[in-house]
């Protein structure tokens, strides 16, 4: 755009350029922004010139990002300027300015409209850019009929034309209901005669988003489609300003060939064989070449007619030769060809009789499930898994096990999945399968969910057979010196069961094997130990003649769960203690458990429904359904008549999310979490997602401010921000106060203190957004999902988010969109390795612009030290020999306070608890200590065993922490529990 002689415009934006900070620049923009606001006021003594210069300088101020709340009738106004310069800068400063609710908007509409059907080429380019750019209903009601008479006018120029196709197809994007293209067949088929190929792509766009609403009423266009892609491909009557590195308009072809995919078939013989022609024509003519630019244009256009060869279920010949030529590209060294060879030849196993064609390049593809780039090692394992089958289901499936030790921390579970459903699925016997689920087990036994652990346990005790196979399998795991928890309740469970049956073999009498399950009591979690009880409990029946040494070991081990405070493990060891002493009537009271009735695996369905809506999308859907972004959108949907009315913008709805647990939980686990969010509102229950690889996190209930139960959970920190010294003794860093002119709804640092402690609730919220956070802990890799909610029925724009880790965390966030619809929420994954102990935490740097207003907020992440510990029991010849053989820092340290009165004990073993230490009862003789341990992980020392001694008197209270190894874990540990007491004492 020409700005010669604007003498003043060029001396503000040199001014702008030589500021030195923002604060100069601001200072500068709003002397500026006054001086046009006073020359505005008296706009009688402004000249045409001058209200096009202030006008332009309003643009350049809002392009540096600053709010411009005036000037805009002036802009407006400019539109009806007789001559072209003040016309263009009314045009291109409105467009930018306003939006289409805009009022001021209506005041433009007649001037737009007679731009529109006046005879000036100039002014017709300028008011169609404008409503295509603008879109909106008022616009499409009104101006609608004349793009289209403009659109198909043969004494327009193409230039002209070619921006009304364009301007039309915005808005009936936008307002489909409004636009009427009834009757459209016939003069779409004549645009498509249309000889200028700039007018014939901008057409051909349009008719691309006409047939995917209704393709019977275009049929006619069908053949005429064809015909313009044989003039491409034979380069008839192209110009060269339309040929791109020797390719005919790529973009046209592309354009062609996605409308045909719209069409279910193709009856005419004649028309189908020129079609077939030109397919082939471009798969004999795509060749991978050094330059770039031709490459991508060349594979857009060959990847193009890939999908249509496939929507067409063309002949064998052609699809094998599809099949070879995508082949050739996933063995070349270009990344992004390759991932694209991978994609579409998943794609192409939708085809009937393809999949035996693909098998012959599946070395190829194991080899890119050890590509470097992680995108392609996906979808080579997307690939592998479509096309399994009973024949390769082995290769396939020992390939997965042998990557899966080296595989990434953020594929292992899809990993996982994959493998246990394609071992179920072809399995050609069942010990088979059980080997492949245990060593599934052994690999990656953090990323096994119960539900493939459960469908071994149902193979095992329907099949008689398997039974001693499965038996002598487990043991053989056991006898490692290291084992996964996951690999103890199965083996637990299988050897309580059927390890009578071993006992005729070497090292399997009861006793051995009793022996082998109670070496591993000490290592495992509450949720095992009841597996364990219940194992003693069958091997003690099956231990016939009895044996009293035996019988006394394992009556040692309930009388002393008997005291747990674990409800389910007290209940079953009082109760096996009770029946063992029972005699001969044992026999019948714990009896071999029945087969489980026969049903499919859940995995199994799963599998299937997805197997069954891939099948049945086309390419166009499978492309339609791609997004920009790797966060899922969820929006809220209009009810229908009859149902609930739709929850006030005050309040954000309960929204799902993939659920981790089983169907038969949902629902209890729903009503928990939106109770423990303050309220007690009513979940509906979901059916199971047909996403298999989404189901890590069970549904959030993000809804008000914390209420009373949120409150009594972490009411040991709510004093930690009562005092400077609070604050800075605390293990977490304090961010800076905010400004924002927006106010949060409940206090920031209280839903901090409450996540620190749980995995799941609200982080922030204010009368336009609200923050979730879903957290997911294993060993020193951590998981979160950030739930980014609109409340509003406006869109959030100029959304950011930024990580600020500190240096002992890897912290890794996906793609945060932009853009948040109206009453919408965004979940934004977020990767977490633990490097090394420290007290710091990281920072979520989170902004957004609704309306006028720019909030900015940074909000503590929960990601502190006590995240990466687990519990672990410790008896007493294990803990004081441990805490006797260091005798001071910096493996163990010590801290009084004094001059307080500690809170109870139940209190203290509370709070302790809450930091995932494990209480150890019984362990110190003084009545007025408790001892605690739990295991810390890090990705430099690994695991690290920590013990925790806590004594209480009258007027202090004095903390020992100890480390296994000689790092900040003891320190850091310390700290925290000293600050977190302090704050629980009551003076």
């Amino acid at each position: 755009m020409a700005m010669h002689g604007m003498r003043g415009l060029s001396v503000f934006i040199s001014d702008i350029r030589n500021c030195q900070n923002k604060e100069q620049e601001r200072l500068r923009v709003d002397k500026e922004l006054g001086n046009i606001r006073t020359r505005f006021k008296n706009e009688k003594g402004l000249t045409p010139y001058e209200k096009k210069k202030y006008v332009w300088k309003m643009l350049y101020i809002y392009m540096l990002g600053y709010d411009v709340d005036f000037g805009h009738m002036e802009a407006v106004s400019l539109i009806s300027a007789p001559k072209y310069p003040e016309k263009q800068v009314g045009y291109i400063v409105t467009q930018c300015l306003l939006n289409e609710n805009h009022d001021f908007l209506r005041l433009a509409i007649n001037t737009v409209r007679n731009d529109i059907i006046g005879r000036n080429e100039t002014f017709q380019c300028l008011a169609l850019t404008m409503v295509g750019n603008i879109g909106g209903r008022e616009f499409a009601e009104s101006l609608a009929p004349d793009v289209q008479k403009l659109l198909l006018s043969s004494s327009c120029r193409p230039l002209v034309r070619k921006k009304a196709a364009l301007c039309l197809l915005r808005l009936y994007r936008k307002n489909p209901d409004v636009v009427n293209v009834d009757g459209w067949a016939d003069r779409m088929a004549q645009l498509l005669d249309e000889r200028d190929l700039g007018v014939l792509t901008s057409s051909m766009s349009l008719l691309v988003a006409l047939v995917s609403n209704n393709h019977e009423a275009y049929w006619t266009c069908l053949p005429k489609c064809v015909k313009i892609l044989e003039r491409l491909a034979r380069n008839q009557d192209v110009p060269q300003e339309y040929t791109y590195y020797g390719i005919p308009s790529p973009w046209l072809q592309v354009k062609t060939m996605r409308a045909l995919q719209y069409f279910p078939t193709i009856e005419d013989p004649n028309t189908r064989r020129i079609l077939f022609e030109v397919l082939q024509r471009i798969l004999m003519g795509t060749d991978v070449v050094k330059n770039v630019n031709k490459n991508n244009a060349s594979h857009a256009v060959l990847f193009e007619a890939l999908a249509l060869v496939m929507h067409l279920d063309a002949e064998k010949e052609m699809m094998s030769q599809c099949v070879s030529l995508l082949g050739k590209f996933i063995a070349v060294r270009e990344p992004n060809i390759r991932y694209l060879g991978l994609e579409n030849m998943t794609r192409m196993l939708m085809v009937t009789d393809v999949q035996e064609i693909i098998k012959r390049h599946q070395a190829q593809i194991i080899t890119s499930l050890k590509d470097p780039d992680i995108s392609i090692r996906r979808r080579a394992l997307d690939l592998l898994y479509g096309m399994c089958d009973v024949t390769n289901a082995k290769d396939i499936v020992e390939e997965i096990l042998q990557y899966l030790s080296s595989a990434d921390f953020a594929m292992r579970e899809e990993l996982s999945l994959k493998a246990a459903i394609l071992a179920e699925k072809f399995a050609p016997d069942l010990s088979w399968y059980v080997d492949v689920i245990l060593q599934l087990i052994d690999k990656a036994g953090d990323f096994i969910s119960d539900d493939i652990w459960f469908r071994v346990v149902q193979f095992v005790t329907n099949n008689d057979d398997l039974q001693p196979y499965a038996a002598a399998k487990v043991k053989e795991y056991l006898d490692k010196p290291a084992v996964h928890e996951t690999m103890v309740k199965v083996s637990a469970y299988i050897l309580g069961e059927y390890s009578h049956l071993l006992a005729r073999r070497p090292g399997c009498s009861p006793k051995e094997i009793f022996s082998i399950l109670h070496e591993k009591l000490s290592t495992v979690s509450t949720t095992t130990i009841p597996i364990l009880l219940s194992a003693y409990a069958k091997i003690l029946m099956h231990t016939q003649p009895s044996d009293q040494e035996l019988q006394n070991q394992i009556w040692a081990i309930f009388n002393k769960y008997e005291s747990c405070i674990d409800a389910e493990i007290q209940q079953r060891a009082v109760e096996y203690f009770a029946l063992s002493r029972k005699g001969a009537a044992l026999m019948d009271i714990l009896a071999e458990m029945p087969k489980f009735p026969e049903r499919q695996s859940s995995l199994i369905k799963k599998a299937e429904d997805a197997e069954v809506d891939t099948a049945e999308q086309s390419a166009i859907k499978l492309r339609a359904q791609q997004q920009t972004s790797n966060a899922l959108v969820v929006t809220n949907q209009c009810p229908a008549n009859g149902a609930p009315p739709p929850v006030p913008v005050g309040e954000l709805s309960l929204v799902k999310v993939p659920s981790m647990v089983g169907t038969e939980d949902q629902n209890s686990t729903d009503q928990a979490l939106s109770q423990e969010n303050g309220t007690s509102s009513k979940v509906d229950s979901q059916p199971p997602s047909a996403d298999l690889l989404g189901d890590l996190l069970g549904p959030l209930a993000i809804e008000g401010p914390p209420g009373a139960t949120v409150q009594s959970e972490h009411n040991a920190l709510s004093g930690l921000e009562g005092g400077p010294d609070g604050v800075n003794g605390s293990a977490i860093v304090p961010v800076e106060q905010q400004t924002n002119t927006v106010q949060p709804i409940g206090n920031i640092a209280e839903r901090f203190h409450a996540l620190c402690l749980k995995d799941s609730g609200v982080l922030y919220e204010d009368p336009y957004v609200q923050i979730g956070i879903k957290a997911e802990w294993r060993a020193h890799h951590g998981r979160l999902v950030l739930f980014l909610g609109n409340k509003n029925t406006a869109p959030l724009i100029s959304v950011q988010a930024v990580i600020l880790p500190p240096a002992h965390l890897k912290m890794e966030l996906s793609l945060v969109p932009d853009t948040i619809p109206p009453r919408a929420q965004v979940q934004c994954p977020l990767e977490v390795v633990n490097l090394r102990p420290s007290r710091d935490v990281a920072v979520l740097d989170f902004s957004y612009k609704f309306g006028t207003n720019m909030v900015n907020v940074k909000l503590r992440l929960p990601a502190v030290l006590n995240k990466f510990l687990q519990p672990i029991p410790v008896s007493a010849e294990e803990f004081f020999p441990q805490w006797r053989s260091l005798s001071g820092p910096p493996l163990k340290l010590q801290e009084v306070v004094r001059g307080v009165r500690p809170m109870p004990l139940p209190e203290m073993a509370n709070l302790l608890n809450s930091f995932q230490l494990m209480i150890c009862p019984g362990l110190d003789p003084n009545p007025n200590n408790l001892v605690a341990s739990a295991t810390f992980f890090s990705e430099n020392t690994r695991t690290m065993l920590c013990l925790v001694r806590n004594t209480l008197c009258s007027n202090y209270m004095a903390f020992y922490v100890l480390g296994e190894y000689k790092c900040l874990a003891p320190f850091s540990l310390l700290f925290i529990l000293v600050d977190c007491s302090i704050i629980g004492f009551r003076m």
